[in-house]
């Protein structure tokens, strides 16, 4: 794992973008076809707004997973994960080959279809965030770091729920979900390669927590550490937290 520092959102969300961009054009020139993962959060709306402004990228070979969603949630909700991914992503770029994950239809059903789909080949790259309380996809604390199903149901904590509510997608706590259909921990691991892009001053105490301490399920996105292809992208503010020492085996500047 590495970790670069990027002078703002902007100039992590495009740095972000041309890793990704990259990583698709080799995949399909390599075999014809790439398979991403993408997640849907107001951290990613500046990198995907990047990524589908990139020219060169097939689209239609690109075979698309969604990291997670709440349960309940009907797709047209303006909360919704699929939502999210239809205008900040697949509208931009065509994509035809998707598996979002339904909130409103029976959670097991989709949970079955979406990993069998997702285990039948190798995933090329992932994109994910690290959430104000340090979870990976839904993967709240304490995280289970050893079920091997490709998605499971989760049950979503007080932080987690809140900032949903502060970031506007909810007017109030009673509104968020308590419960979410989320890619396992593991699974996650499984790609090629992962980009997390994570920026502002609101995510520091989560950074500083996954990436000071130990690797432990109470800061689920430690785990990313133990990726080889892993790479972090933060801002100054989100990086503001991190040790010296960190910075200094780890990190690269932007």
């Amino acid at each position: 794992m590495t970790i670069e520092v990027h002078e703002d959102s902007r100039s992590l969300a495009e740095a972000a973008a041309k890793r990704a961009a990259a990583l698709i054009q080799e995949a399909v020139a390599k075999r014809g076809k790439a398979r991403i993962v993408a997640a849907s959060a107001a951290s990613q709306v500046e990198f995907l707004d990047s990524l589908t402004r990139i020219p060169g990228i097939d689209w239609v070979r690109v075979e698309l997973f969604h990291l997670d969603e709440y349960i309940g949630l009907p797709m047209t909700h303006p909360a919704s994960f699929c939502l999210f991914l239809q205008e900040h992503l697949i509208s931009k770029t065509g994509i035809r080959n998707l598996h979002l994950l339904n909130g409103a239809a029976d959670p097991g059903e989709v949970i079955r279809s979406t990993g069998e789909a997702i285990a039948s080949e190798p995933i090329d790259v992932a994109f994910v965030g690290i959430g104000e309380n340090g979870h990976l996809a839904f993967n709240d604390p304490p995280a289970d770091f050893e079920t091997e199903q490709p998605y499971l149901v989760v049950n979503l904590d007080e932080a987690c729920r809140r900032q949903q509510v502060g970031e506007g997608w909810f007017k109030d706590l009673s509104e968020v979900p308590p419960t979410a259909i989320s890619m396992s921990v593991k699974q996650v691991l499984k790609a090629r390669e992962i980009l997390a892009i994570v920026a502002g001053a609101r995510k520091a105490r989560a950074i500083a927590g996954c990436f000071n301490g130990p690797i432990t399920p109470m800061a689920p996105s430690s785990i990313l550490r133990t990726h080889p292809n892993a790479t972090i992208y933060l801002d100054r503010d989100s990086a503001a937290l991190l040790k010296p020492e960190v910075l200094a085996t780890l990190a690269t500047a932007g």
